[in-house]
């Protein structure tokens, strides 16, 4: 259920980009007419602030990376143009197998989606995601993705792995990066003990998901005890953390 050595090379590059809501809340203001970044600004506020951005960033970035490397691949995603809105990434192997790229999601890697493979199986599967076991399934034309956590629930998600059009999927993305939730986001892949964990901060509070389960933080009492927090994780840039923090925080949208 791996990906092969090229596709996997090409996604390790990214195994330090959160994803977040702050940066389109500290950008939007500065972005004149259009509000997606082009994949030259996204490097270039990578390398000033160490920032990446939402699931459509993300997407639009490892695209570029994919082609860069004579790799094929497409944008998916779901509920395009609402507050639910979610893309990703399908990359092909020399073999023709599809993989499912989902940085917005924070895997650990890809995985096979072609259930015709003979190298699919059903079964659960440790080191794809963190804190989780998952299980790939087809659903009529979707692919099921179901999360076994370390305290016996589940939770499900679907995809559906056929290629969105790229005006379409642009579209998708300058809308969310127009669109706001009310609460602040971050979400990060962090090395915990002996294993990758997921670290999230959401709603002004954080906790860590590991395989041995949930471990909740004590939340500070001010933005600047989050800012120093989410650059201890994450590694953001102060300015650009206090700056949009401060944008949730008091409700600053325009």
């Amino acid at each position: 259920m791996q990906a092969s050595k090229n596709i996997l090379s090409t996604w390790r590059k990214f195994d330090r980009f959160p994803m977040e809501t702050l940066t389109k809340a500290w950008f939007y203001q500065q972005a004149g007419n259009r509000k997606q970044r082009e994949v030259s600004l996204m490097k270039e506020h990578y390398r000033q602030f160490g920032i990446s951005g939402n699931c459509f960033d993300l997407a639009i970035w490892l695209l570029d990376e994919f082609s860069k490397e004579g790799i094929e691949a497409y944008p998916i995603g779901h509920h395009f143009k609402t507050e639910d809105a979610h893309a990703a990434v399908i990359a092909l192997d020399e073999r023709g197998r599809r993989f499912l790229c989902d940085l917005g999601d924070q895997w650990l890697q890809p995985i096979l989606v072609d259930i015709e493979s003979e190298d699919y199986t059903n079964e659960k599967l440790s080191g794809f995601f963190p804190a989780a076991q998952v299980q790939i399934t087809p659903v009529h034309s979707h692919i099921e993705v179901v999360y076994h956590r370390p305290n016996g629930k589940t939770s499900k998600q679907g995809y559906n792995p056929e290629p969105v059009e790229m005006k379409l999927f642009l579209e998708a993305a300058e809308y969310s990066q127009r669109t706001f939730n009310r609460e602040p986001l971050l979400e990060c892949r962090v090395p915990y003990q002996d294993e990758t964990a997921h670290w999230e901060f959401c709603d002004w509070s954080s906790w860590l998901s590991t395989s041995r389960g949930i471990v909740n933080e004590p939340a500070p009492d001010t933005i600047e005890g989050w800012v120093e927090n989410i650059h201890h994780m994450a590694g953001y840039d102060k300015h650009v953390l206090r700056e949009a923090l401060e944008i949730y925080k008091f409700n600053l949208f325009t």
